[in-house]
């Protein structure tokens, strides 16, 4: 007979008790969901994107081991909190993508012609999205919060509104108005 699965709630508290193990016992438990979270985020990025799925889990994972006082308080804050990594990741990556392209000090690469146009689109979607999003974060942050936990996350309304503190009906009507903000601002 197996021990049923612990709550991640406690391994949170115990991971912030200073448990080591506990937050490999987190890592562990969510590790398909975070593979899911970033998969969705690959597959949005279309084929211009180098890193598989295993290594970004992997990426946000450290990243998120580097902040040791991250409050997570909720299996769905740390999933929200991990999407914002693994989007902050891509980002950066794409921002480095479009550097090299235009010379950043290096011979360029010789690359096929289509893979790196696929490259090059799928990068500037990104750096759109991200700056549409710092837009909307200067007029709501918590539009802004909303469209990350959804949309980079794949949290629910129900889990976006645990994360944030808000009803469900809330988040639908703030997931409506970020997504009308961001569509006027990428349409542009």
């Amino acid at each position: 007979m197996t021990a049923a699965p612990e709550p991640i709630t406690e391994l949170l508290a115990a991971s912030r008790r200073g448990d080591a193990a506990a937050s490999e016992r987190i890592f562990s438990s969510l590790y398909a969901e975070l593979r899911r979270i970033a998969r969705h985020e690959r597959r949005r990025l279309h084929h211009g994107e180098t890193l598989n799925t295993t290594a970004l889990v992997h990426e946000a994972y450290v990243r998120l081991l580097r902040d040791e006082k991250l409050p997570w308080e909720s299996r769905a804050h740390l999933l929200g909190t991990a999407a914002m990594a693994m989007r902050h990741l891509l980002v950066d990556r794409a921002r480095a993508r479009l550097a090299a392209k235009r010379g950043a000090g290096e011979t360029p690469a010789e690359l096929d012609d289509e893979l790196a146009v696929e490259a090059e689109l799928a990068s500037e979607e990104m750096l759109a999205l991200d700056q549409a999003l710092d837009r909307l974060a200067q007029t709501s942050a918590r539009l802004a919060r909303v469209v990350e936990l959804r949309f980079f996350g794949g949290l629910t309304e129900i889990e976006t509104g645990e994360v944030l503190g808000l009803d469900e009906r809330t988040i639908h009507r703030d997931w409506q108005k970020a997504r009308a903000f961001l569509h006027h601002q990428l349409s542009r």
